[in-house]
């Protein structure tokens, strides 16, 4: 049993490592900053956290435990909920989604994409080393009808560090059709639809390897679709997400360009 003077993992946390969690902490050290908030009470973990961009509050969740930061999340106002729930690794996300109730998931399911909600209720079955399992939502996409003045203007409210290299074009029905990439706009004529200029695109089934996701990236396609069955868009992968999935990928070579 340990002694009453010998703080406990937590106490120790709250006493020591608190006063540090802020952006830069996290940012730096977001494993300890989500260790340390694991073993406060969920009220006190809220609290640190509430301040917060977004970006920080979801690199912690990221890492604590699904039951925790889903307690946490589930005290989050709807929408600020339903955006970092949309941003957080897919399995994380599905997991956290299962834990929310009955209420507030059909409260999640107004607020969502519903390929999302479909992405969500599916990721738990997705087969390890899937693209499923490593799809990210952080993406921008346009239909085949939006005109490039309509796309440039969009990506003129991003911070330059949000920029995509791609941005993905959909059909009317939300299907992936073509990719543009972003350098690239500035050369076609401000009237031109998406659609006329995009390059085709390749998908991947989300149950397909992430190693055929990598080899459609080695070929220079910026970033893959990753559908469901039916072809509908659940989300993407990009060197980044191949890199995650195989560590040795990132010793290969990716053309981008």
């Amino acid at each position: 049993m340990q002694e009453r003077n010998t703080p406990s993992y937590a106490g120790a946390a709250h006493t020591a490592l608190l006063p540090w969690v802020t952006e830069k902490f996290i940012a730096a050290a977001p494993q300890v900053a989500a260790q340390a908030l694991a073993g406060l009470a969920t009220h006190e973990a809220l609290a640190l956290l509430k301040p917060l961009k977004a970006e920080r509050i979801i690199s912690c969740l990221n890492l604590m435990p699904a039951d925790k930061a889903a307690a946490v999340l589930r005290r989050l106002p709807s929408r600020q909920a339903a955006h970092i729930l949309s941003r957080l690794d897919i399995k994380q996300a599905g997991l956290l989604y299962q834990a929310l109730s009955t209420p507030q998931r059909e409260k999640m399911n107004t607020l969502l994409d519903k390929s999302f909600v479909q992405a969500l209720q599916h990721s738990q079955d997705w087969p390890a080393g899937s693209v499923g399992t490593q799809l990210t939502r952080d993406f921008l996409s346009f239909k085949t009808e939006t005109p490039i003045s309509e796309m440039i203007g969009k990506l003129k409210t991003l911070p330059r560090k949000k920029l995509p290299v791609a941005c993905l074009v959909l059909s009317k029905d939300g299907k992936a059709k073509g990719f543009i990439r972003t350098a690239e706009l500035a050369f076609y004529p401000v009237n031109s639809l998406a659609g006329s200029i995009m390059t085709d695109v390749k998908s991947l089934i989300a149950t397909q390897e992430v190693a055929q996701a990598q080899m459609l990236i080695e070929q220079g396609q910026p970033l893959v679709p990753v559908t469901d069955a039916q072809g509908m868009v659940l989300g993407v992968i990009t060197q980044q997400e191949v890199s995650a999935a195989a560590p040795a990928a990132k010793k290969k070579r990716f053309s981008w360009f």
